[in-house]
């Protein structure tokens, strides 16, 4: 097959697993994102008390492909094994959990990782592609927010949150059908500095009750150094009620539900961050493993279009490259 041209917007797991996947088998591919970064929800955070993961807290490894990946991650060092001391918190209280999970982080954040993969890869960086356009029948410009034109490209590949990729998808009705069913849920997520250490074993913890849905503790995950932050995410249902919210009155809300998780009077933190995550999870993931209109060379992939997790992301990449060559 000849060489293409290949755009791919979006440069979380699954942009750059299709990047790599492609840029491979000798094609040329050109990454955009809105963000100023890479790795979509893999989102760290520079702050004076360290580099804090405000996104994925962690990925789990079970496809042989993506444990095969995984192993080189590990072997270079841009990933690492955590083993937190996990608990529970639900309507009972708080108890320590007996899930014995392996879980994975990116080293010395979560960022990291997707900065080791892009090298040797293309990105345009705080680029938003507002729509492809159809140039013949046979190749694509894609067209920013500020009215700019890149391309002509052989093949696009959309590798964004699923609400975001509808209109991307327009050109081909079935793709974006397919993205417009999936049901993506918001998350609030909230970290807290302190500069003496909180008097507490939990260094991870499932939330069942109140208004969160996970905490954990930064300086227990391998790399990691600065204050003892913590980083506190709420649950689907309670960042849908509070979209509106502001983020003080979000801070100070899920503050008080960390200190009720953890059973402390907490001091007042050196810093508070709040991030909303507009389309933090897929609320039913699905099997597709990726999209594709091949007639028109146009293509989709990312978690939602797997299992919801980042092993669904790179996997997903990976299976709509395929479907590209």
């Amino acid at each position: 097959m000849k060489s293409l041209r290949i755009a791919i917007i979006g440069a979380g797991l699954a942009g750059i697993s299709a990047a790599r996947t492609l840029t491979g088998k000798g094609h040329s591919v050109e990454l955009y994102d809105k963000s100023r970064g890479s790795g979509g929800r893999m989102s760290s955070k520079r702050t004076e008390f360290g580099e804090l993961d405000m996104g994925a807290q962690y990925f789990t490894a079970r496809d042989p492909r993506f444990r095969h990946e995984l192993q080189r991650w590990l072997d270079a060092g841009w990933a690492a094994e955590w083993s937190p001391k996990m608990y529970r918190f639900d309507d009972v209280g708080l108890a320590a959990s007996p899930d014995e999970q392996t879980r994975y982080v990116g080293s010395p954040r979560m960022t990291a990782l997707s900065r080791h993969l892009l090298v040797g890869l293309e990105l345009q960086s705080g680029v938003r592609i507002v729509e492809l356009q159809r140039n013949d029948e046979q190749h694509w410009n894609l067209m920013d927010d500020g009215g700019r034109a890149y391309g002509p490209f052989d093949r696009v590949l959309v590798a964004t949150p699923a609400p975001q990729a509808v209109p991307l998808l327009k050109a081909s009705p079935n793709l974006a059908q397919a993205a417009a069913q999936v049901r993506v849920a918001p998350c609030w997520t909230v970290a807290l500095s302190f500069s003496q250490r909180l008097a507490t074993d939990v260094e991870a913890c499932f939330v069942r009750h109140g208004p969160l849905d996970w905490v954990s503790r930064h300086l227990s995950k391998p790399g990691r150094s600065g204050a003892d932050s913590w980083i506190i995410q709420s649950s689907a249902d309670w960042a849908t009620e509070h979209e509106a919210t502001g983020a003080n009155d979000v801070t100070q809300q899920l503050t008080e539900a960390f200190a009720q998780v953890l059973g402390l009077n907490l001091p007042e933190p050196d810093q508070r961050m709040a991030h909303r995550w507009l389309y933090a999870r897929s609320v039913e993931p699905c099997a597709w493993g990726a999209l594709a209109a091949p007639e028109l060379g146009l293509y989709a992939c990312g978690d939602w279009c797997l299992s919801g997790r980042i092993e669904g992301a790179w996997l997903s990449g990976r299976q709509a490259a395929d479907s590209v060559v």
